[in-house]
């Protein structure tokens, strides 16, 4: 472990770290970030939830929620207290499995049911804790790929900025579909379907701090499609699409581009690769809609399930799940560009979140 001394553990922001219990994690693991260095110190872990492999953190309630990997499916949410974590009940079934992703829309919690090919919204209580029963949106659809896209992977579901309308990501689909959330009970309905390019494997997208343009990163082809959005009828439509790594050399490791992250500037688009272990850098000098590779950084250790930027932009955190840590990078203000500025060991990490 190295650049944590003198990580602070007042007067500067929590993070929260998840990792698969089930390949050795510890469960979610709370951090005390240094504000001067972005350093982290560990403080405490909770094993209350299997496989949290995707966090959401809920501002308006201070509210943290995880998702359990696993083949039954479920959520849980906590509070911080203290230097850790207290439970706000039982881990609830979300109605399908192994979900992914997870985020708060309104006074429901959304996840993204990888194994089953589906979406569920939750209740959420005034304090923020979860019941049920979920409401269910199953995907339908396959791609060409035999061995990943035979069905629905739902990878991804996320509000978009305007808080009228959903989008979730299906790798197994190639396609985002966006919903419209029923105003009286929360459940989600079909509005639109984009299919993108077959066989690239849509996993995540993240949208520009303008809210009319998304980034689209796919898993199975390393690129970026980038697509205008309209806000007021719901509309995604694909633009152009950058690569993020380079395909087909020979002897080449092949890239599974994992997160994608955009600056809070909106001058900066970052997306992490796993298999070249690294993190790319596009740059919007030329504009939103047309983002332009400038470089790419080691991710400072093995398979880079998630990437965070911390809330000014100025640093980015990496979830190396292989080798175990979690890494910081100081971002160049003017070009962009990730430096590596320490790690802490985090078995079989998986994602990173604020709050």
């Amino acid at each position: 472990m190295d650049g944590t001394d003198g990580a602070g553990r007042g007067g500067g922001h929590r993070v929260h770290i998840g990792s698969f219990t089930s390949a050795g994690g510890q469960g979610i693991t709370t951090a005390a970030v240094n504000p001067e260095t972005g350093a982290l110190t560990l403080l405490s872990t909770t094993d209350a939830v299997a496989d949290p492999s995707y966090l959401a953190f809920d501002r308006s309630t201070g509210v943290l929620y995880a998702v359990s990997e696993t083949e039954q499916g479920a959520a849980g949410a906590f509070r911080p207290a203290g230097a850790g974590l207290t439970a706000l009940g039982p881990a609830v079934r979300v109605g399908g499995s192994g979900p992914t992703h997870l985020s708060v829309a309104g006074r429901r919690l959304l996840t993204a049911n990888y194994t089953s090919g589906s979406v569920s919204s939750l209740p959420l209580a005034a304090d923020g804790a979860l019941s049920g029963p979920a409401s269910v949106l199953v995907h339908r659809g396959s791609g060409p790929d035999p061995s990943r896209q035979e069905r629905p992977h739902a990878h991804q579901v996320l509000p978009d900025p305007s808080g009228r309308w959903v989008l979730s990501v299906d790798l197994g689909t190639d396609s985002v579909r966006v919903c419209a959330p029923d105003p009286a009970t929360g459940a989600l309905r079909l509005h639109g379907e984009t299919a993108l390019r077959a066989g690239t494997g849509p996993r995540h997208l993240a949208f520009h701090p303008g809210g009319e343009v998304v980034y689209v990163l796919h898993e199975l082809e390393p690129q970026v499609t980038v697509c205008r959005w309209d806000p007021g009828s719901g509309e995604l439509e694909p633009t152009e699409e950058v690569p993020v790594a380079s395909t087909g050399a020979p002897g080449a490791v092949r890239a599974y581009p994992s997160a994608v992250v955009v600056s809070p500037d909106g001058r900066f688009v970052w997306a992490a690769v796993r298999g070249a272990d690294a993190i790319v850098t596009l740059s919007l000098a030329g504009g939103a809609v047309k983002p332009r590779r400038t470089g790419s950084v080691e991710c400072g250790g093995s398979w880079p399930r998630d990437l965070a930027a911390d809330p000014s932009g100025r640093r980015l955190y990496a979830a190396n799940e292989r080798s175990g840590d979690v890494t910081w990078f100081d971002v160049d203000p003017l070009t962009g560009q990730p430096r590596r500025a320490g790690s802490v060991a985090v078995p079989a990490a998986t994602c990173v979140v604020f709050g």
